[in-house]
């Protein structure tokens, strides 16, 4: 069978030749500490987070799961009063990075725009990285910092009745397997969940990662790299938890509303496509947008294009309809 790959959005195509140098689609293991240590993850800690003032913004180190470290939590909750006294929604952030990256300032200028825009809190939640920390660690660090959060969300301003959890890539696929996890446990309840090209399926074998490989931003080497790192010898077996790899769960009933997307262009559009259709056959909603000659995270690697503006309109329009405003 061949694998010819969909075209990139030419605007986009014109991106990654720009950014090449600085991203390859591949991820090797032992090419880890080299990433971690690049100047993409160092020029995390000169962001702006006030957006010039708008927003007041604190670390703060809060209760891990039980046994284990504490977690930080970066707080950005606008600086003037809210207008009506009344807690703000609260968009708990989940950072992409392929389970092996990153920090809870990766990818937060999206969640910072929205919040903006719809006087929110964020919460963005720093988890343990794999391979030093694998599976179940990420998802507990995460889960602990959602009931974390719902229990002191008063304290923050924000409204525990209210809480959006959100996420990129890994961090997307996070937040479905949070979302299962916080069902099944009876913990918080969110009232949404904005999946953003979100890593779902440990068993990277779709017509897409064949697509791919080789091309755009985390093709299937990388992939795997990144599953391997989560799960070891599991990856890819009979015996992956859900909670893990959210494409495996048997039981998608009973979940919040769903904001699912994804570039016609990259390793994750069929993982993501499928859960989509998963959720609506369990009788459950979601709204879908496979974005075309979309590549992985185009939206954050090229904000001016014109199919990364309709993407992040379409998240925008989104959680205004979800949240009522």
């Amino acid at each position: 069978m061949t694998h010819v790959p969909p075209p990139f959005d030419p605007e986009l195509s014109a991106a990654l030749e720009l950014i090449k140098d600085m991203i390859s689609p591949g991820l090797a293991l032992d090419e880890l500490d080299a990433v971690r240590q690049g100047p993409a993850i160092q020029m995390l800690n000169e962001l702006d987070l006030t957006l010039g003032g708008f927003f007041e913004v604190e670390d703060r180190s809060v209760p891990g799961p039980e046994g284990a470290p504490e977690i930080s939590l970066l707080i950005c909750r606008p600086a003037a009063p809210a207008p009506s006294g009344v807690g703000r929604p609260v968009i708990y952030h989940v950072h992409g990075g392929g389970m092996v990256l990153g920090n809870n300032r990766l990818g937060v200028e999206g969640p910072l725009a929205w919040a903006k825009e719809l006087d929110a809190v964020v919460v963005s939640v720093e988890y343990r990285l794999a391979p030093e920390h694998p599976h179940p660690a990420p998802v507990e660090d995460v889960y602990a910092g959602l009931v974390w959060t719902s229990e002191h969300a008063g304290e923050i301003g924000g409204d525990p009745e209210r809480i959006v959890i959100a996420g990129a890539s890994a961090g997307g696929g996070l937040s479905a397997a949070l979302a299962l996890l916080t069902r099944d446990r009876k913990g918080p309840r969110p009232i949404g969940q904005l999946l953003m090209c979100p890593m779902l399926d440990d068993r990277n074998e779709s017509p897409s990662t064949h697509q791919m490989a080789g091309l755009g931003v985390w093709d299937r080497t990388a992939n795997e790299t990144g599953w391997t790192a989560l799960l070891g010898e599991l990856r890819g077996g009979p015996d992956v938890p859900a909670y893990a790899a959210p494409a495996r769960a048997e039981d998608l009933t009973g979940l919040p509303p769903a904001f699912l997307d994804v570039g016609s262009a990259e390793t994750f559009r069929d993982e993501v496509v499928g859960y989509a259709s998963r959720i609506w056959r369990a009788g459950g909603v979601a709204e879908l947008h496979v974005w075309p000659g979309g590549f992985h995270g185009f939206d954050g690697f090229a904000p001016q294009a014109a199919l990364s503006q309709a993407a992040r309109a379409a998240q925008s329009a989104w959680l205004r309809r979800l949240l009522g405003d």
